[in-house]
């Protein structure tokens, strides 16, 4: 309570807030906006797109990411999804391409900053293909009507503008030093579809819910205690530093630790994955370019292997496991915190400086990261266990949801927090 009371006494920050509260708020605002195609007396005609959403895992994700975007057939129905695929396919490009690892790793903010310049240059032709696949998914499943090749064109780079903006909006939110601004726009597309949810609920409940509801409170206190327990839990490396004498002063001698992290990677894994997720019903739409035969039998294929809980539980737990991995490998190089320690003349007790400290960091590392990988997985799949377990359909999305919201808050109560202690230091 008194961090929030410090937060509205100190001008600067409660600038940032609301500059982020009103960022938020523009993209809420464009996902309401529907594309062109879809006029006011057509929209009524269109009572299946909920039903047709409803009867698709991948598509909920979408939609509960772009704020519901998808749903109302608007500019935004991709929200942030080519921007993140863009960026895996970057990543991904470094561990192939050693100029693009060298411009990530050795050339410092000027190099991230060229790394984030082409991840959204790639940006552009993933929405348009994005969009254009989900147009034709749209029309081929009546949502909305056939249109001209020129209608098509057009609402084709409205969309992907559409997704542009967003990129945009989360640099300048990333810029007020409040949290990872794509993180936050996704966490305030979940959070708007709540009320909602919370709607349709308490209008189709009755007594056989009951069970239903106790459910979901379990599941969720159990994703949210799980999701702190991880984000929060970290191994203390004990790090010694010699003494050094410099004239008629000695330094170091101090002991301090390498805080390790048990989920280096935090929600990111879950992204990328729903990302991966999404990329085959990409892949069958865009094929419609070649053949709609094609298109109709990859739909297919696809439509049955994700509907399947077992086979998508599975994928997902795999996809999760791998990111995060694959994001760890990225964000913690032992070597590097190896040479820095050695550097500022520390050490770990009875590991020498250099290749063993680097070995070492490696070993543990790995460790953690396979529990926190591990527990991260079976979060993000319990939802879908608990409705293979007791055919409870609404909490299909639920576990992931609450993981990204809650991996968000303590991203943000840490930065706000970090804030007011400088500013402390400052005033002293």
């Amino acid at each position: 309570m008194t961090n929030i009371l410090q937060i509205f006494k100190i001008k600067e920050l409660r600038s940032k807030i609301l500059i982020v509260a009103f960022l938020l708020g523009c993209f809420q605002a464009l996902s309401n906006v529907p594309i062109p195609v879809v006029s006011a007396e057509k929209f009524a005609g269109f009572l299946n797109a909920a039903q047709f959403f409803d009867s698709s895992q991948l598509l909920k994700f979408l939609s509960l990411f772009s704020g519901g975007g998808l749903e109302k057939l608007s500019i935004m129905m991709l929200g942030v999804a080519p921007y993140i695929t863009s960026t895996i396919i970057m990543q991904l490009l470094t561990m192939i391409f050693p100029r693009i690892k060298e411009m990530y790793y050795e050339e410092g903010e000027a190099g991230k900053a060229k790394f984030n310049r082409y991840s959204k240059y790639l940006t552009v032709p993933l929405g348009a293909l994005q969009s254009y696949g989900f147009l034709n998914l749209l029309i081929s499943q009546g949502v909305i009507p056939q249109m001209t090749l020129p209608q098509n064109l057009f609402n084709v780079l409205l969309i992907t503008a559409g997704t542009m903006i967003l990129v945009w909006i989360g640099e300048l939110i990333s810029d007020q030093k409040i949290g990872n601004g794509v993180s936050l726009i996704i966490f305030a597309g979940i959070v708007a579809q709540l009320p909602r949810a919370v709607q349709n609920t308490l209008f189709s409940y009755d007594s056989s819910m009951l069970p239903t509801l106790i459910a979901f409170v379990i599941v969720g206190i159990a994703v949210v205690a799980g999701v702190v327990f991880i984000q929060e839990g970290e191994r203390k490396i004990p790090v010694a530093y010699a003494k050094r004498v410099r004239g008629m002063k000695m330094y170091g001698g101090a002991a301090s630790y390498l805080p390790l992290k048990v989920n280096q990677a935090g929600v990111i894994p879950i992204i990328f994955a729903i990302s991966i997720l999404l990329f085959p019903q990409f892949l069958a739409q865009i094929s419609s370019i070649i053949s709609s035969d094609l298109s109709l039998k990859l739909n297919d294929l696809v439509g049955k292997f994700f509907n399947n809980q077992y086979s998508y539980s599975a994928f997902y737990f795999v996809l999760v496991v791998v990111f995060t991995y694959f994001y760890t490998a990225i964000t913690f190089d032992p070597k590097e915190i190896a040479k820095n320690l050695q550097r500022a003349g520390g050490f770990i007790a009875g590991i020498r400086p250099g290749e063993s400290t680097a070995a070492m960091l490696s070993k543990i590392i790995s460790r953690l990261t396979f529990s926190g990988a591990i527990f991260l997985g079976l979060i993000a799949i319990l939802p879908n266990l608990t409705q293979i377990i007791t055919g409870i359909k609404f909490l299909t999305i639920g576990g992931t949801a609450l993981l990204i919201v809650v991996s968000v808050a303590l991203e943000i109560m840490k930065q706000v927090n970090s804030q007011l202690i400088m500013r402390e230091y400052e005033e002293i």
